[in-house]
């Protein structure tokens, strides 16, 4: 490492060193001189400490490094100990602030420069919202942290373990890839339910349906369905939410698609935008005519993540997944439709992910594309009897001859695209 090497790593040492620093003093610039155990100035010094010996370690070996770390240990608890006979304030966020620091200046000389910035940005930033975390965790019920830990359970720990390989009739059964639809579909409903804890009920319909529906656009549509068929005056707005919940289905499969396969996921994109913004803009209409003194509800929605649902998701996928390769096999393009048609009745996601799964292997990308759209078709129609059935007429017309509207014209673009 040449000397202009050494001056610019020594000072983005020293920079990282000055941005916790920052922090750190803001959050002391009340108490007097000599009071803080560390501020912008130490804060700074140690960053530019760490890249020093990160540049000795070089030529003296890395046992310097530890020795130098556990040195800068030592210092900081001690002067901790001795600030906690003026303030009885226990935590040691700053001790082991500090010592990231000094790690963060070493990494910096040692050719890890954009990790060492890029650590040192998330640590300030997690100084820095103390009160929003704090704030948050308070909030936070046992439920909602129990779903947390359910949902790194299946995603961190279990996932990996599974092979990611076919087994069964067609070796159609992947465990990798079954568990992984899983875990995705648990983490769009866990990212909705928080979506819609945090905006809450005063944000009103328009809100909840569009963060609720992430969850389940049809559980939406029922709840909605029920308010107004025991409240008169609001199927405006009613209709409204539901149709703002039932349209984020559209760009949801363009995102499912795409992860799978970017092919599917571009020859779907027209129909499902002109599906999005038939809907929406119909959303938009009956928003304007509501009543601004219309009532808001909001969707109770059930715990953001349960793993007895994700395994009945996962046998539901796994049937669809043999069922989709028996009929391919039997009947053709004839059966794929015919299931898409069936499944879309209770779920479009399942079958979604299982013809894009299949489009990896051997499926033509049209046949997927006609299939999933027969399959949102179905699910639409669902709702539309939903809200019609529960909610009376009133909504019902409203929602259904929306949806009759839209799916029309995503089947006339796929049509005409074709």
């Amino acid at each position: 490492m040449d000397n202009l090497e050494s001056f610019y790593t020594l000072g983005v040492s020293l920079a990282l060193g000055l941005l916790i620093g920052v922090e750190r003093g803001w959050k002391g610039r009340e108490l007097a001189d000599g009071r803080r155990v560390a501020g912008i100035r130490t804060f700074a010094l140690i960053g530019l400490l760490g890249g020093v010996w990160g540049l000795l370690s070089v030529q003296l070996g890395t046992a310097v490094l530890a020795v130098a770390f556990a040195t800068l240990a030592v210092v900081l608890v001690g002067a901790y100990a001795i600030s906690q006979r003026l303030d009885t304030d226990i935590s040691i966020t700053g001790i082991i602030a500090g010592l990231l620091t000094f790690a963060f200046g070493a990494m910096a000389v040692l050719d890890q420069a954009a990790l060492a910035a890029a650590g040192a940005v998330v640590t300030t930033i997690l100084l820095g919202v103390k009160p929003v975390l704090h704030s948050w965790v308070s909030h936070l019920e046992q439920k909602e942290l129990y779903a947390t830990l359910k949902l790194l359970l299946i995603s961190v720990v279990v996932l990996p373990l599974l092979p990611n390989e076919g087994y069964g009739p067609w070796q159609a059964l992947n465990p990798y890839r079954i568990w992984w639809m899983v875990v995705l579909i648990a983490g769009i409903s866990f990212v909705g339910y928080f979506a819609m804890r945090i905006v809450g009920q005063r944000r009103g319909i328009m809100a909840t349906g569009l963060f609720a529906g992430l969850a389940s656009s049809t559980a939406v549509t029922v709840n909605f369905a029920r308010i107004a068929r025991g409240e008169r005056g609001l199927e405006n707005v009613l209709a409204a939410g539901t149709l703002v919940a039932c349209a984020t289905m559209f760009p949801r499969l363009l995102v499912v698609t795409s992860i799978f396969s970017l092919s599917l996921a571009t020859a779907l994109l027209w129909p499902m935008l002109v599906m999005m913004a038939t809907t929406y803009l119909a959303a938009w209409v009956f928003w304007r005519r509501t009543d601004r003194h219309a009532g808001s509800e909001r969707a109770r929605l059930s715990n953001p993540f349960e793993l007895k649902p994700a395994l009945i998701f996962a046998a539901l996928l796994t049937a669809i997944l043999l069922l989709s390769r028996a009929l391919e096999a039997s009947l053709g393009d004839a059966g794929l439709y015919l299931l898409a048609a069936a499944s879309g009745l209770a779920d479009v996601d399942a079958i979604t992910l299982s013809l894009a799964n299949m489009v990896q292997d051997t499926l033509a990308i049209p046949t997927a594309t006609l299939a999933i759209l027969i399959a949102a078709v179905s699910n639409s129609m669902v709702k539309a009897g939903l809200s019609l059935g529960i909610g009376g007429a009133r909504l019902g017309t409203r929602v259904g001859l929306t949806l009759l509207g839209v799916v029309c014209s995503g089947l006339a673009t796929w049509w005409l695209l074709v």
